[in-house]
This record gives C-alpha cells, sequence and structure tokens, in this order.
C-alpha cells in the first residue's frame, strides 16, 4: 500500500484572498517561554512545518489569519514539532493560540506517484468488510464512514459505525488491504473484535 500522508486535496477553507487552504495540523501547547508552539502533524512532510514562510492559523470562528512561520524543528523522540511564528515572542502569546489549526496554501500539495495517495483522502470515504480468504472479491455493504485522522507514531483512522460510535483502525495493509478512491470507500479485513471495541 503506498500511502503518503498529507492534506486533503480539496482546500480545507480560503484565506480571505480566496486562496485555498488545507489543514496540516494543530497547535497544541506553548513550548517554552519564548513563543514557540507545539504542533501535532497531520502531514508526513517535515518541510510544512521547518521551512519559513506563509501559513495560516485558524481559529475557532473559521476565519483563516496569515502568519509567517520563521522557523520549526522536530522535537527529540516525538511526533511534535516547534515552531517560531512572526510576532509571537512570549508564552502567553503562545497560549492565546493553542487549538488553532496550521494550514498551507493548496498549491504545496506534494505531487504523488501513479498508485500513491495522500492519507487523508480516506476521510470521508465509506468502509466495507472484505472477505479474509480473498480481499480482491466484492466488498460487503458499508458498516461505516472514516470520519479522521489520528497520525502520530502509527497512523489510525477514527471510523464511525453508527451515530456516536467510532473505533480506531490501524491504517496497515493487513486490517486495510484495499483502497478504493474513485468509488469512495476502503476495505478492512479487522481481526476478531477490532469493530467491537
Amino acid at each position: 500500500m503506498n500511502a503518503n500522508p498529507s492534506a486533503s486535496p480539496d482546500a480545507d477553507h480560503l484565506s480571505p484572498e480566496g486562496k485555498p487552504l488545507l489543514v496540516v495540523g494543530t497547535l497544541v501547547a506553548a513550548q517554552g517561554l519564548a513563543g514557540e508552539l507545539r504542533i501535532l502533524p497531520r502531514s508526513d512532510f517535515p518541510e510544512r512545518f521547518t521551512q519559513p514562510g506563509p501559513r495560516w492559523l485558524l481559529d475557532r470562528q473559521g476565519t483563516p489569519r496569515a502568519v509567517e512561520l520563521l522557523g520549526g524543528r522536530q522535537l527529540p523522540g516525538k511526533s511534535l514539532f516547534a515552531v517560531r511564528l512572526a510576532g509571537i515572542n512570549s508564552r502567553d502569546a503562545a497560549e492565546a493560540l493553542i487549538h488553532q489549526e496550521f494550514l498551507v496554501d493548496a498549491s504545496q500539495r506534494p505531487k504523488l506517484a501513479p498508485g500513491e495517495f495522500h492519507l487523508l483522502d480516506l476521510v470521508g470515504l465509506q468502509v466495507r468488510l472484505l472477505d479474509a480468504a480473498a480481499p480482491a472479491s466484492s466488498p460487503g455493504a458499508p458498516i461505516g464512514r472514516v470520519v479522521d485522522l489520528i497520525h502520530g507514531g502509527n497512523d489510525l483512522l477514527a471510523v464511525e459505525l453508527a451515530p456516536g460510535r467510532r473505533v480506531l483502525i490501524p491504517f496497515v495493509v493487513a486490517i486495510v488491504p484495499l483502497v478504493n478512491l474513485q468509488e469512495g470507500w476502503i476495505g478492512l479485513t479487522p481481526p476478531p473484535g477490532l469493530l467491537e471495541l
């Protein structure tokens, strides 16, 4: 399976100037006292968090605002990045931005080789059960929908099986052997008990 985690192909939001933007992370905490912030990435492209340039923040009202990324680094042993934004020079200023989304210009979406896909392309797809003995055979009826991606050491798909009932599915070939983006579904061969958690 050739997954390449990144942002969705369709713009998540538009800048005030109408530029398509993609969410690639969430600001989760202040880092130190000088205004750095920790970002939980939703992308496997570290340059989005380390290379200086224009970015956007999305507040709870859903209004993107432009910011300048001055630089960043991955925190040792963690899937988090510490970033410095222009004009954010104190812990208080950094803490005021916690829980905001971190966005990039949609035109910066990396190109993929044939047969690859961006992992966040899976959000919104139907989830179907496959016959474990013959996973390439016709899939069964939909059992749920991918509603989120939890990106960290291991990628997990949050699947809503029924309103208010979600399970986390490890995104590995043994459990998710088929991804059919064109038809809008993924196929599962879950081990016993996985969908009952």
